[in-house]
């Protein structure tokens, strides 16, 4: 086997609650006004927390995910918050960005293969309007250390020359 181990997002989601909670992630609470309103695409976005917040900032989102479960769990979420939010099932390896179609795109916690990853970036910089903005925030090789959560790999985090190239 190549890699790390695949975690099951179905069955992660599918647990009682919510295994990130409701709330947003506070960097992306701290950096949101710097996106232009107007479309958002949030990456990964699992049970919605964050995609949910943003449409209560007056974004348009979209939340993409692989996991049915959790975009189930987030369009529920948008609900009982009194927002609309749309979802995308789709898997990012074969994901393909749509050209000048987002004002920003959120990618919290997304954690991928070196290659899906490279393929992401790529089509960010596709996806993105002029001026358009990408808010990242991700685990770099020094959290293994830590043990403290995130990807259980190194190949997963990111570091700054790689987000670069």
């Amino acid at each position: 086997m190549n890699g790390p181990p695949k975690l099951n997002w179905d069955d992660r989601y599918g647990e009682y609650g919510y295994a990130y909670g409701t709330a947003p992630n506070d960097f992306l609470v701290e950096m949101a006004a710097r996106m232009p309103k107007g479309r958002v695409l949030c990456l990964g976005e699992g049970e919605g927390r964050n995609a949910v917040y943003l449409a209560q900032q007056g974004f348009a989102v979209t939340a993409l995910d692989a996991s049915a479960v959790g975009l189930a769990k987030a369009t529920s979420l948008a609900a009982e918050r009194g927002v609309t939010i749309e979802t995308m099932h789709a898997d990012l390896a074969g994901y393909t960005f749509e050209s000048d179609a987002w004002d920003g795109i959120v990618s919290i916690f997304c954690h991928l293969p070196p290659e899906v990853r490279a393929h992401v970036h790529r089509g960010v910089v596709v996806g993105l309007r002029p001026g358009g903005v990408l808010i990242l925030e991700a685990y770099t090789p020094q959290q293994l250390a830590f043990g403290t959560g995130g990807p259980p790999v190194a190949e997963m985090t990111m570091t700054l020359a790689a987000l670069e190239a």
